[in-house]
């Protein structure tokens, strides 16, 4: 299943708008991922990340609910390299 996961920006790399990556946590898991659709984000910020892109920022609050519920429903396993 391919699931756009919440996580939290650590750092950026990149003045560049189309080649800007950040290094996400996704709960201790970190990822290096695309800020190219989300220009607006800065460190701090928590990110929906599908297929290596962050594609939206999202709240704190909604985005711990959010790994909560995919915590609960066994679904991170791909995020952690594990087939599933």
């Amino acid at each position: 299943m391919c699931l756009a996961v919440p996580g939290k920006i650590e750092s950026i790399e990149g003045d560049d708008l189309l080649l800007r990556r950040g290094r996400v946590n996704f709960g201790g898991i970190f990822k290096e991922v695309s800020l190219c659709y989300t220009p607006e984000a800065v460190v701090g910020d928590y990110v929906i990340v599908h297929v290596g892109f962050a594609i939206s920022t999202v709240d704190q609050a909604e985005a711990e609910q959010v790994f909560e519920y995919l915590r609960m429903m066994d679904e991170l396993g791909e995020l952690e390299g594990t087939p599933q």
